[in-house]
């Protein structure tokens, strides 16, 4: 894959964000780490306080409410706060070409909170977790990668 000069390259999932600029060329691309974002976000059972609630039932006893899934709800608001920052960065102009890497559920809910600025320079989007991996590593991933 060419990433162009200056493009932006994000690397997401639902606990932490790398922000990274090819500082390279197209031919020679070197990512640079801009920004990191990193969310704390305990396990449902550590954050949730009270047992789910309970409602009448249909004539017997009573049926009990879902718990929230706290941990998966912070996940969604955690893509949201990336997604507000690139459109502020589309925006203000420093984004001209935009790459999108993250697991499929956050890349969906990337692409609800994206707006039409940030649109208009996403040059691809991947579905994989390259969170973890160091930024050669990713590198060499988004090489591999086809489309």
């Amino acid at each position: 894959m060419k990433i162009p000069a200056n493009a932006w390259v994000v690397i997401a999932d639902g606990e932490k964000a790398l922000f990274l600029q090819n500082t390279g060329t197209g031919v020679e691309p070197v990512l640079h780490l801009v920004e990191k974002d990193v969310l704390e976000n305990p396990p449902t059972r550590e954050q949730g306080t009270d047992r789910p609630g309970r409602l009448p039932g249909n004539g017997q006893g009573r049926s009990s409410v879902e718990q929230t899934d706290w941990h998966e709800f912070e996940k969604s608001l955690f893509a949201r706060d990336v997604a507000k920052h690139l459109n502020h960065a589309a925006a203000k102009g420093a984004i001209d070409d935009l790459f999108l890497v993250a697991p499929p559920a956050t890349l969906g809910a990337l692409r609800l909170a994206l707006d039409g600025e940030v649109s208009k320079r996403l040059r691809a989007e991947i579905e994989k977790d390259l969170t973890n991996h160091p930024v050669p590593g990713i590198l060499a991933h988004l090489k591999d990668f086809d489309g």
